[in-house]
This record gives C-alpha cells, sequence and structure tokens, in this order.
C-alpha cells in the first residue's frame, strides 16, 4: 500500500472516532493496516512529528526498541486539514475501498 493513503487511513480513521469517547486502537493496528510493525511506528511518529496527531507517548530504548502507546490517540485541527486539503486522495480512497469491497 502506498505511504500516503497509510497515512490517509490512519487519519481518517482517527476523524470517525472522534464521535466515541475513545478511539479504537486496534482499527488503524500494523495488521488491519497490513504493515510492519517498524513502518507503522514510523508513520505514527512522522504523524505526532507534523502534529497531525496527539496523544502518543513514544519511547525509545538503547537496544534500538521503541515502544509506542497510542491509548488516548486523537487527531489535531491540523490532521483535519490534511484531511480536508487531501480530497484527491480521498477520491482515491473511497474508489479503493470500493474495488476492495467488490472483491471477495
Amino acid at each position: 500500500m502506498d505511504n500516503f493513503k497509510i497515512i490517509y487511513k490512519i487519519l481518517s480513521t482517527l476523524e470517525k472516532s472522534m464521535d466515541l469517547e475513545q478511539c479504537n486502537s486496534d482499527s488503524i493496528s500494523p495488521n488491519v493496516l497490513k504493515i510492519s510493525k517498524e513502518r507503522w511506528n514510523k508513520y505514527i511518529e512522522m504523524l505526532l512529528d507534523a502534529d497531525y496527531i496527539k496523544g502518543v507517548r513514544i519511547r525509545k530504548f538503547i537496544t534500538g526498541e521503541t515502544d509506542i502507546d497510542v491509548e488516548d490517540i486523537r487527531i489535531t485541527l491540523k490532521g483535519l486539514e490534511y484531511l480536508s486539503e487531501n480530497s484527491i486522495m480521498q477520491k482515491m480512497y473511497k474508489t479503493a475501498k470500493g474495488i476492495t469491497d467488490l472483491i471477495p
């Protein structure tokens, strides 16, 4: 899957979860997104650095391991603006989702 499609999917999932008391972090897990844990960690870190999300705690260990806690993850105003400004990506996502819904 394309990098920007995954980023868009993460942000759109967080936007949809705004009506909930807390986001179900399983809905944006590496398994659901079909990417490696390492790639997922990097996406979350980039989104946090760009101020598109907040409520994430990142711990890096001497061993090189990274632990990311997304228990309180939520989208920011800047993240909402990204979604709004990327209407082309939104159209591509809807088309791709429609195709995957048709394929068994």
